[in-house]
């Protein structure tokens, strides 16, 4: 074997010339500017060239006039990320939110008493003695559950005055209705009569609660899912379009994609995970896996998955997605103005 042959094998030539974009990211000479940083994520490469094209697949959910389904794990809310989805819930940017028990139960402590900054590494058995519970480097002490327990047991009474078995979504909308508190996931929903599904409103704190309710101080209450699945399947049939932004896995991010199956798939989707495929959860699949079931219409360029971790990227979205763009006037908005 020659050299020359050796030096093809280590350096094989090519003769077609690529005609897609250059990879290029933001120059940071001069003044900086954050929609062009964002821009710039288009020709970075990796996991920032998903970001940009999540955010042009949520403009094109809000221009098509969608059905947007913002689904979000208890996580979410025990950060900061409590906040940018209050601000999506209080200007009525998305119509539909889907979450777990974990969510309601900290949106409503948060209206009183905040969760704190602290460290991943701890003593664990100390701090349990201590009264303080960790979700990663925050920390929650325990005192925070002993109000809720007083303030949902003042709540339920009214709640299950007229029936006795509720829904989730009527106990997230009615809990919602007495938070004053701008920050508040459920008060703003309420407020803008967005409904917030939670499945299995069971499976946290809240559920503990209502199960020493309904020991305590009346048998016959109870909480019925069937009418809210009913009611989240025809949302999705009645609707033009649908798109979905997936925050987190799990169950809440399965009930949006299961329901828009009756529909024939949703016609956009944004997920955004830091789960693996590799398992074959659900947290992992990624939009790809949901349109061989037929979860997700199947279209090039309707879906994409930011493999991220949800505090990094969220705010970037919704900040170059919702809060500086305005969807473009539909021909059937304009030809209504114009009459």
């Amino acid at each position: 074997m020659t050299d020359d042959d050796t030096k093809d094998n280590v350096i094989p030539g090519s003769e077609e010339e690529l005609t897609t974009p250059d990879v290029r990211g933001y120059d940071f000479t001069g003044e900086f500017d954050l929609a062009e940083l964002l821009a710039s994520y288009e020709t970075t490469g990796f996991q920032a060239t998903h970001l940009a094209e999540a955010i042009d697949i949520v403009k094109r959910m809000r221009d098509d006039g969608a059905t947007i389904y913002c689904t979000y794990t208890s996580n979410i809310v025990s950060s900061g990320l409590r906040e940018t989805l209050a601000y999506l819930a209080r200007e009525d940017l998305v119509d539909v939110m889907i979450t777990t028990s974990g969510s309601i139960t900290e949106d409503v402590i948060k209206t009183e008493k905040p969760f704190k900054m602290g460290e991943w590494d701890v003593d664990e058995a100390a701090m349990r003695e201590r009264g303080i519970n960790r979700l990663g480097n925050i920390f929650v002490p325990s005192d925070r559950y002993v109000w809720l327990e007083e303030h949902l047991n003042d709540f339920f009474p009214d709640f299950f005055a007229e029936e006795k078995v509720r829904t989730p979504v009527e106990f997230s909308r009615e809990l919602g209705e007495t938070i004053d508190d701008e920050d508040s996931i459920l008060a703003n929903a309420a407020d803008n009569d967005i409904p917030i599904f939670c499945p299995a409103l069971t499976d946290a704190e809240v559920g503990n609660f209502l199960y020493y309710y309904k020991q305590g101080y009346d048998s016959e209450v109870g909480i019925e899912i069937l009418q809210d699945y009913d009611d989240l399947i025809e949302e999705g049939l009645l609707a033009d379009k649908t798109g979905l932004i997936v925050i987190g896995g799990g169950l809440p991010k399965h009930h949006a994609i299961m329901t828009n199956l009756f529909r024939g798939g949703a016609d956009y989707a944004v997920y955004i995970s830091t789960g693996v495929e590799g398992d074959g959860s659900l947290s992992g699949a990624p939009p790809d896996e949901a349109v061989s079931w037929g979860k997700i219409k199947e279209e090039v360029t309707n879906h994409v998955e930011v493999e991220a971790e949800a505090t990094l990227v969220t705010p970037l979205l919704v900040a170059e997605a919702f809060k500086k763009y305005e969807p473009e006037e539909s021909e059937a908005e304009a030809t209504a103005a114009d009459d």
